[in-house]
């Protein structure tokens, strides 16, 4: 749709009308920003989240036959 067909189905709309596509190309515009709003992660935000054994490094049992 070209921007002079839209503006021209507008321009002949009532007021109270003009107000309610007015809010609802807020309401989209609104809804575009959200989404391409994305958090950005913080160094060392998931510090003391994350637990790791002190036996990790050590050979399992289950493959002591292979070593």
């Amino acid at each position: 749709m070209e921007h002079t067909q839209l503006y021209t189905k507008i321009s002949v709309l009532p007021t109270e009308l003009k107000t309610e596509v007015n809010d609802f190309v807020d309401f989209l515009m609104n809804k575009r920003s959200k989404r391409i709003k994305k958090k950005i992660p913080i160094f060392g935000c998931a510090k003391g989240q994350i637990y790791t054994s002190p036996d990790f490094d050590e050979p399992l049992e289950d493959f002591k036959d292979y070593m």
